[in-house]
């Protein structure tokens, strides 16, 4: 019989907003995590009158109201939760009183809407694949785009040893398109224009799922409830965990 109020160690660091599941069990695999000055195993359950440190430093109890904030991220900012080595860090340009992360990320050159949580669970509902979240993007390439530039976009493009899936991608002038994706990987917007010839000035997301981009660049704000309840149904199933496209 399960101990009660006990909570699994990785869902008690995601639930406090100190970080992913995903992360907490390779801080725990690391030996970075003690339970009561233990280090635990991945499976370890903790108890209210637990004490959990990561790096020596006591972890608060899980809260029960979580933070979600849209976030337009100027370039030149890096989505990264490493404040110490990472001067231009995305949470200090924030400057929130809590602890917060970034869900996915947007490179340094790139710039647009991203969120932040205290919420650790909610980190790879919105980022596993499978689940057809689209994300929707503005791209300014080097050289006149061609129907065939355009049509290849849109059709499948082969990078990082697979082809990446069909998309909507629509021309609004000689160099700027919209591009709208269902599945994410790795840079992968650049390294398609980039095996077609072309190279990215400009990249801006203006859409994640049911949230537009609606505020000035370096601004945020939270997410309301109603949106926050889109958002749950349309994470309610999902699968395997990708990179976010940038």
């Amino acid at each position: 019989m399960a101990d009660s109020g006990s909570i699994r160690i990785n869902k008690y660091l995601s639930e406090s907003g100190f970080c992913s599941r995903r992360m907490a069990d390779q801080f725990i695999e690391e030996g970075r995590v003690t339970i009561n000055d233990k280090i635990p195993d991945i499976g370890t359950k903790v108890m209210p009158s637990d004490v959990v440190k990561v790096d020596g430093k006591h972890v608060l109890e899980p809260r029960k109201e979580h933070v979600y904030i849209a976030f337009n991220k100027p370039p030149g900012i890096v989505c990264t939760t490493d404040t110490r080595s990472e001067r231009n860090n995305i949470i200090d340009y924030i400057g929130f009183p809590e602890r917060i992360f970034p869900i996915g990320r947007l490179d340094k050159a790139s710039e647009g809407l991203i969120f932040l949580t205290s919420d650790g669970d909610i980190v790879n509902k919105i980022l596993r694949a499978g689940n057809n979240h689209e994300k929707e993007y503005i791209v300014r390439v080097d050289k006149p785009l061609t129907d065939d530039f355009l049509h290849q976009m849109s059709d499948g493009v082969p990078i990082l040893d697979t082809v990446t899936a069909k998309c909507e991608v629509e021309q609004f002038d000689e160099y700027d398109f919209s591009i709208i994706l269902k599945q994410g990987m790795n840079r992968q917007i650049r390294r398609m224009c980039e095996h077609l010839g072309y190279d990215v000035l400009k990249l801006r997301r203006i859409r994640i799922m049911n949230i537009e981009l609606d505020m000035p660049i370096g601004h945020w704000r939270y997410l309301s409830g109603s949106e926050m309840e889109e958002i749950s149904r349309m994470t309610a199933n999902s699968s395997k965990t990708f990179e976010e496209p940038d």
